[in-house]
């Protein structure tokens, strides 16, 4: 079992940057791939970025490629996202989620563990 809670979210003008992290509980984390996906109000949840449990392989969505970073601490249990050049676009929850499948894969379904998430708001 891996619980997940993320912080790092608030409000940021457009152009400005932020750095979410997650916090991850349980001595699996390492094996785990980690990945951040975000929901809109009124759209659906969406991928963001993911990355492989040694950190080698990545995976960005084409609307933040080049703005947006994944790492991982496995030390820490910790995954973050920088976030860069922030856009209005880019507003929503922010969720933290990890599967224990191999490759770095865009598919919710693929995850196993969620958190709560955390809200990005960038203002105009």
């Amino acid at each position: 079992q891996v619980q997940l809670q993320e912080s790092g979210g608030g409000l940021v003008q457009a152009g400005g940057s932020l750095r979410l992290s997650c916090a991850a509980s349980g001595r699996a984390f390492s094996s785990y791939v980690m990945a951040w996906f975000r929901q809109a109000p009124g759209k659906e949840r969406e991928f963001v970025a993911a990355i492989s449990w040694s950190g080698a392989q990545t995976n960005y969505a084409d609307s933040v490629k080049g703005r947006f970073t994944i790492s991982r601490d496995n030390s820490r249990n910790t995954v973050y996202l920088q976030m860069s050049s922030l856009k209005p676009e880019d507003t929503a929850l922010y969720y933290c989620a990890g599967g224990s499948h191999y490759t770095p894969v865009a598919q919710a379904s693929h995850y196993d563990y969620w958190g709560q998430g955390t809200q990005v708001t960038v203002s105009s």
